[in-house]
């Protein structure tokens, strides 16, 4: 008992390291001149270990973006919680996502498209590691309760919508670039989003 235990932290040690010098790797480098093989070989394993923890690059980033989903989810239960409006509460969240998006500017490309993946195992994997729109759901769930939102859409399907939407616009910016910064694209694109989902 005590060896498969010890096994596991080993196991978990090794994709936390992993996880790190990948991100480092990705950062420096950038996300499509950085291979698997820099990556086995700055976190001193095989090839073939990493493809045991990771089994494509891009799930390097799921992990990477699910962390940054799941700060964005306590955050916004802790401020509602302390009774922010839900409305604010979406602003902070879209913007904090903003602010990290701009800071990672390279990593959103490759991390929207996985969720757009043709291969429909790959995009549903990325989708259930990057649940923005659940976090979404939770935050409007208070406006829907209150008859604030429309009926005609499911709060589920809604949130999806924002949060697709979202995904959209920071995968454009970050590939196209614009002449506004992406806070100030997010900000007129959740406006827009929210004239569509309130109550008439």
């Amino acid at each position: 008992m005590e060896s498969s235990s010890l096994r596991e932290r080993q196991k978990e040690r090794r994709r936390a390291r992993i996880y790190t010098v990948a991100i480092d790797l990705f950062k420096q480098g950038g996300f499509q001149a950085t291979t698997a093989t820099d990556i086995a070989r700055a976190s001193n394993v095989s090839r073939g270990t990493f493809f045991n923890y990771y089994p494509y690059k891009e799930a390097v980033l799921l992990d990477y973006g699910s962390e940054v989903v799941e700060g964005l989810r306590l955050h916004a239960e802790q401020q509602l919680l302390a009774g922010a409006a839900p409305m604010m509460v979406l602003q902070d969240v879209w913007m904090r996502l903003a602010e990290q998006n701009m800071l990672e500017r390279d990593l959103i490309p490759p991390l929207a498209y996985e969720v757009l993946n043709p291969d429909p195992e790959r995009a549903r994997t990325a989708y259930q590691a990057l649940p923005l729109g659940k976090v979404i759901e939770m935050i409007l769930r208070p406006m829907h309760h209150s008859g604030q939102l429309r009926a005609d859409l499911s709060l589920s399907r809604m949130s999806n919508l924002i949060a697709d939407t979202y995904l959209m616009i920071a995968l454009r910016w970050s590939a196209y670039g614009s002449e506004r910064s992406l806070k100030e694209e997010m900000r007129l694109t959740l406006a827009f989003l929210m004239d569509g989902v309130l109550r008439r």
